[in-house]
């Protein structure tokens, strides 16, 4: 496995995070596919071992239970502490982005991660609600008192994401060092604006979403899993594009037959060639994860990212709002 640094932290990363959506107690409310504990502490172990130290999750995901079983995992499997990175979020949650919210929920977060500090602590969409100097200025408090190493942010719009800096920069408070955004090769809207900020502030890109809900790691459009029958989030985001979406995946399933690589694999190398450090995989068998860390051994050429890449047409803004 090959490593990169988070923004200018002195935070090394594997080039694949482990994506905390797959683990937590199924349910319908929040998702119907998730690892059971002793699953999920199969897979930590399983990355673990891969040199797949990087774990994001978030203080909603299944209700709060992927941070559990996350933290019941690497205590279980005696994982020190100095050895792993892990990754939150805030903002899903009752009063989004105030100080009186985030100062709670981070609370909760360390207290079910079953640990004194995380080495990343994200805001999870732009609070429309909460001056952007009451968040700022809390998210520095912790990062002053030790509960966390490092900022980031997600799915927002490229303004906000300035602004938000600037503010931070304006008060001398810590900035942003990386956007776990929605990108791959079915959306990209965020080349228009948000990666161009993320660049000018040499912030890490870790996206969301690298497969684009498995649609970019097989031939078909839907699969026989549980996730694909059950999943109400990630039609809503590709359904609508499906006709000229194949066309891509077409092109997917081509680049990776001539390398006798998995659709998988190209999917993640595209991202690597447009600079991104750590796409976050949500993988739910060893088998696919196994399959996701070859993409850091793999390099597309000019002519294949650009074969891949002009039938992309604009579509509605998702993540964002």
């Amino acid at each position: 496995m090959k490593y990169v640094k988070l923004g200018n932290t002195d935070i090394t990363v594997p080039m694949i995070c482990v994506g905390g959506m797959s683990f937590g107690q199924p349910s319908e409310e929040y998702h119907q596919w998730t690892l059971n504990q002793a699953d999920t502490e199969a897979m930590i172990a399983h990355a673990l071992d891969l040199g797949v130290n990087f774990i994001d999750t978030a203080n909603q995901y299944s209700g709060g239970t992927s941070e559990e079983y996350i933290g019941q995992a690497l205590k279980h499997l005696g994982v020190r502490r100095e050895d792993v990175v892990l990754a939150s979020k805030v903002y899903f949650n009752e009063g989004k982005l105030s100080r009186k919210a985030i100062l709670r929920e981070i609370d909760g977060t360390l207290e079910r991660l079953q640990t004194d500090y995380l080495d990343l602590y994200q805001i999870h969409r732009f609070d429309y609600d909460t001056p952007m100097e009451e968040t700022m200025e809390t998210l520095h408090e912790l990062v002053q008192c030790g509960k966390v190493r490092a900022l980031g942010a997600s799915a927002m719009y490229g303004y906000q994401f300035h602004n938000l800096q600037l503010t931070a920069e304006a008060h001398g408070w810590t900035k942003f060092v990386t956007m776990q955004n929605h990108y791959n090769l079915l959306y990209r809207e965020d080349e228009r604006d948000l990666i161009p900020v993320c660049k000018q502030y040499g912030v890490s890109l870790i996206p969301y979403s690298p497969l684009a809900g498995g649609h970019l790691a097989r031939a078909s459009w839907n699969s026989d899993s549980l996730r694909s029958h059950t999943d109400r989030l990630t039609p809503s985001k590709y359904d609508r594009y499906q006709e000229e979406d194949m066309e891509i995946i077409s092109r997917v399933e081509e680049v990776a037959k001539e390398h006798n690589v998995s659709m998988a694999v190209v999917a993640l190398a595209w991202l690597y060639g447009r600079g991104c450090a750590s796409p976050i995989v949500g993988a739910t068998k060893v088998k696919h994860f196994d399959d996701a860390c070859r993409a850091a051994d793999f390099t597309l050429s000019a002519d294949e990212m650009k074969y891949l890449e002009e039938l992309y047409t604009a579509r509605k803004v998702s993540g964002a709002r």
